[in-house]
């Protein structure tokens, strides 16, 4: 019996449908192996791509300023010019193998992107147009360099819509508006049994069968409140791992994008400085020469996310407009030095943003911003082949028939901070590797049993029952007058965003991290397994599905703040006011930390370029 006639089995199943999700998809049906087995079976494997969201609502549509590869289309660039970029503006934390096979296989990434309908922004002479940003630079850090491929200011829209049209030209079967609840490993965590998903228009629980699974769910934004991440950010995938026995790798290295909107935290993209917006003080200074005498204003993310906070703490801050009475804790992003025309072709998206939301004109008014939570470096710990593996007795161990790719996974590219450009770069990049991987697994011929399939539904039955309960509770629930009654998973989102802008935002220190971590012990986690439903049925209720998502957002931030709690340094996007040195001594190392706080560490892979100092 083919795997087709099996009902709810495929051979293999991607969740996310996100720039790496949908490059998995086309690596695997592109690969050579794929060829191989369908010519030697008569059919092609069974493919599915599971998405919580019609997957061209995935957050890849976000992504504004461009995708990096040293194409040199504008002027001389190098790959081994990306490559130390990447180390150092990752703080020595990333593994070099991992990056050199990011910053060599860039170029052919954008152009296989170009051949697949991508509409990049052009050249006079037709080549694809490039610009600076923050971080990437000619020589080995003598100065700025064009390095990142853009359309318009909305990459991110174009790449989405491109490899989803391939992917439907290629019969990709995909499952809308479900939300993966559990990852269903094998009794002793060494191989892939399916999962469970809700499905959420029908309300019904979902078992699928397979033994190759790929996990590309994004990243996890939503922890904080002040984000330019979407709503759908919450982690749900390092979640599933985590309660899977799994770890997570480097997971306290949150970056935050210097330029969010005032306070909403919507994204001003980081190509607003690349076309030569300078961010100013109240008094109208350009500051980043104080901070990076060499990269100003386009120095690394941290770097400027950092200023950005000793400006407003020396009281040099500025308040949102709509607020003048309002905390001082802004700075302005001046554009007025763009030609207006420049402006509109190559900014639309960020034109746009700042007249809807800010009601101010970039062309003559300056814009207040502050660092928003952006991109989570850590995750899933995985190798450059996408094989997700669990550190143990100073080896990895890697999990059969599991793989990652973008934002949820380390494949440690990145170490303590992403430059701008590379995370488009990883997702298409490491997302088509993990799907020719995935047609290696399939060629070699593994197969579903019997125990396989009864060990699915039996989690699949617990799902269904923890429903019923929560609806109960809705049926059962206390008086409306009644203290926490009228608590929900919005709320709750709500309050833990605000613990840990405060823990962890910017810069921490342990008597923050404590607090945050008493105050999810003792209010946050009892609130969040109280919470019920507040309407009866299961079909298109949202709320179903958002008191899982705050409920792993719990144990992804207790994960998170127990990493930093142990990491005694500061190195990258992460500052520590009690460790504010670097420590290559104790903490030249990956963390691997679980859902019980145990941390172990792993080797950082030093190839050729050893740490130094990282002034900009």
């Amino acid at each position: 019996m083919s795997a087709k006639e099996l009902e709810n089995h495929y051979d293999a199943v991607i969740v996310g449908a996100g720039a790496a999700g949908l490059s998995a998809a086309l690596g695997l049906l592109r690969s050579p192996a794929m060829a191989r087995m369908t010519e030697r079976d008569g059919h092609a494997p069974s493919i599915l791509v599971v998405s919580k969201l019609q997957p061209l609502r995935s957050h890849t549509g976000s992504a504004e300023g461009g995708i990096a590869a040293s194409l040199g289309n504008e002027e001389h660039d190098d790959w081994s010019w990306h490559y130390y970029d990447t180390i150092k503006g990752g703080d020595w934390l990333g593994d070099q193998d991992a990056i050199a096979i990011l910053a060599k296989e860039a170029r052919a990434t954008v152009i296989g992107l170009e051949h697949d309908g991508v509409a990049f922004s052009r050249t006079a002479d037709g080549h694809i147009a490039q610009r600076r940003f923050g971080g990437h630079t000619s020589d080995f850090g003598k100065a700025p360099v064009r390095r990142a491929a853009y359309a318009a200011d909305r990459i991110g829209h174009q790449i989405l819509h491109s490899l989803w049209q391939q992917c439907v030209a290629q019969g990709v079967d995909f499952a809308e508006e479900w939300y993966v609840t559990d990852l269903v490993l094998s009794n002793d965590g060494g191989g892939v049994e399916g999962l469970v998903a809700f499905d959420m228009a029908s309300g019904k629980i979902r078992p699928i069968i397979t033994d190759n699974l790929l996990i590309a769910t994004g990243g996890a934004g939503r922890l904080f409140h002040t984000t330019s991440n979407s709503w759908d950010l919450t982690g749900d995938g390092m979640a599933l791992s985590l309660s899977a026995g799994l770890q997570l790798e480097d997971i306290e290295f949150m970056q935050f994008h210097p330029t969010g909107l005032a306070h909403t935290g919507i994204l001003l993209s980081e190509a607003a400085r690349g076309e030569g917006g300078v961010l100013r003080n109240a008094t109208g200074e350009a500051f980043m020469s104080d901070y990076a005498p060499t990269q100003k204003d386009l120095a690394a993310r941290d770097v400027v996310s950092r200023a950005i906070r000793s400006e407003v703490d020396a009281g040099r801050g500025v308040p949102d407009p709509k607020n003048p009475n309002g905390p001082h804790d802004c700075v302005w992003l001046d554009m007025t030095g763009i030609d207006p025309n420049r402006m509109r072709t190559a900014l639309p998206q960020v034109l746009d943003t700042i007249r809807h939301y800010a009601h101010l004109d970039p062309t003559h008014d300056w814009i207040p911003v502050k660092p928003t939570a952006h991109y989570t470096m850590g995750g899933i710990p995985i190798t450059t082949d996408g094989r997700v593996y669990r550190w143990n007795d100073g080896e990895r161990h890697v999990i059969d028939g599991l793989f990652a790719a973008g934002e949820c996974s380390c494949v440690g590219v990145h170490g303590a901070n992403r430059l701008g450009g590379n995370s488009l770069l990883d997702a298409c990049l490491f997302g088509r590797r993990a799907g020719e991987s995935i047609a290696q697994n399939l060629e070699s011929g593994s197969h579903t049993s019997d125990w396989q399939d009864q060990s699915v539904q039996e989690r699949s039955a617990r799902r269904r029952s923890e429903i019923t309960d929560l609806l109960t509770q809705h049926d059962n629930a206390a008086h409306p007058d009644d203290a926490g009654a009228d608590d929900n998973a919005y709320n709750l989102l709500n309050d833990l965003g605000t613990v840990m802008d405060q823990a962890l935002a910017v810069a921490c220190d342990a008597t923050g991290i404590d607090e945050a971590r008493r105050t999810i012990h003792d209010d946050l986690l009892p609130r969040a397994h109280a919470l019920h439903a507040h309407s009866a049925t299961t079909a298109f209720n949202q709320e179903i599905t958002a008191i899982w998502e705050v409920r792993n957002l719990m144990t992804l931030a207790t994960v998170m703040l127990d990493a930093t709690a142990a990491r005694h340094e500061s190195r990258g996007s992460l500052y520590r006011h009690d460790f504010p040195q670097r420590d290559d001594v104790h903490y030249l190392a990956h963390d691997m930390t679980d859902a019980s706080g145990k941390t172990t560490w792993q080797p950082v892979h030093i190839v050729d370029t050893p740490p130094q100092n990282r002034g900009y």
